[in-house]
């Protein structure tokens, strides 16, 4: 292993926050973008 980013886990939870964050800036209305958006990123 020569670092974290070979690791299994890094690479779900990396692919996990990307389309979360993708999500919460395309997924939500307007209105909620900045509220729950946030809160969740």
């Amino acid at each position: 292993m020569k670092s974290y980013k070979d690791l299994e886990i890094y690479k779900i939870a990396h692919t996990l926050a990307v389309e979360l964050h993708e999500m919460t800036l395309h997924g939500l209305p307007k209105f909620e973008m900045y509220e729950e958006g946030s809160q969740i990123r």
